[in-house]
């Protein structure tokens, strides 16, 4: 039974799916977020996770699963049991439970259940049909205004001179002079605090980025997201993902195609032993993670080869 499709399809719904004695799959709505590296602009999002502890059947899924394909409770229970039996018996053999647009999972060297999410199924129903954007990055620049002893100088300097009888009234003068100084003072002042209020706008932006990244961080590491285990990974120089060029029929042109793919600049390349179709696979190379993995083969398809694809597989 295809039990994973079922999963996938509750998780567009539901922000907790149990599958009974083994596990529950959980979700977390997170906010749309940018890149600052790459100016990058994602869509909101459902966050995947995974809890072993979380095993009680609360009925969801198998349910879901008999109104679908038409059974009884009781057999869907069954059924659940059945495939939950099989995922067991593939992580003790230190293989993988691979579940389509959901994610992976294996056992870790103290052999705990460990997931590993698959990034490009959104089941965030809000943000159907949403993409990331990359944006050019704007260029802001911010005029500062300074108020001098010598820019009140030139004022003043510009005011022209005037001649008058000997009689005239000194207080006159000087409340004229008095008033020009005083709106240039003014001027000047309210220049300044328009200054100081854009630059108290760009800090608390700035604050504001700081606390997002922060948040986004906390969220990663909350209680019910099991780490990745990759640091145990890569001192065991287990590395089951690998990148596949093609097969051959002889091993000449197999050697052939490394070579090629050598002077191309993967100097991972290599030849693994026939398989059960008498084929010989050529690689680009293997990775620890999927997410290293799923980079490197989006580059190749996009730059030397459409047709390279991904092969899970202990070796």
């Amino acid at each position: 039974m295809n039990i994973e499709q079922y999963i996938s399809q509750l998780l567009y719904r539901y922000a907790c799916v149990t599958v009974p004695n083994f596990g529950a799959f959980l979700t977390e709505t997170i906010s749309a977020t940018i890149q600052e590296s790459t100016n990058t602009f994602l869509p909101p999002k459902k966050a995947v996770s995974f809890n072993s502890y979380i095993k009680n059947n609360d009925g969801l899924l198998a349910n879901h699963i008999a109104l679908a394909e038409k059974i009884s409770y009781e057999e869907a229970v069954h059924k659940i049991d059945v495939v939950v039996n099989e995922w067991f018996s593939k992580l003790q053999n230190r293989d993988f439970v691979i579940l389509k647009n959901i994610g992976l999972l294996k056992y870790n060297v103290e052999n705990n259940i460990v997931f590993e999410v698959f990034e490009h199924t959104n089941y965030l129903t809000d943000s159907f049909g949403l993409s990331s954007y990359v944006s050019p990055m704007v260029k802001r620049e911010v005029l500062k205004t300074v108020v001098t002893d010598e820019t009140v100088q030139e004022e003043l300097e510009k005011e022209p001179v005037s001649f008058e009888p000997a009689n005239r009234n000194p207080l006159r003068s000087f409340a004229k002079y008095a008033a020009i100084v005083t709106i240039i003072m003014g001027g000047g002042t309210l220049g300044y605090v328009g200054y100081i209020n854009q630059q108290e706008q760009s800090e608390t932006l700035i604050v504001q980025a700081e606390v997002q990244k922060e948040v986004q961080a906390k969220i990663q590491e909350a209680t019910f997201f099991i780490s990745n285990p990759t640091p145990e990974v890569t001192e065991n120089n287990i590395r089951p993902f690998h990148l596949v060029a093609g097969s051959f029929r002889s091993e000449q042109n197999a050697q052939k195609a490394v070579d090629e793919l050598i002077e191309k600049g993967f100097a991972d390349a290599r030849i693994m032993e026939k398989n059960d179709q008498d084929l010989y696979p050529v690689f680009y190379g293997s990775f620890t993670t999927y997410a290293e993995a799923q980079q490197e083969l989006t580059q190749i398809q996009a730059k030397d080869n459409p047709e390279a694809w991904l092969l899970i597989k202990n070796m």
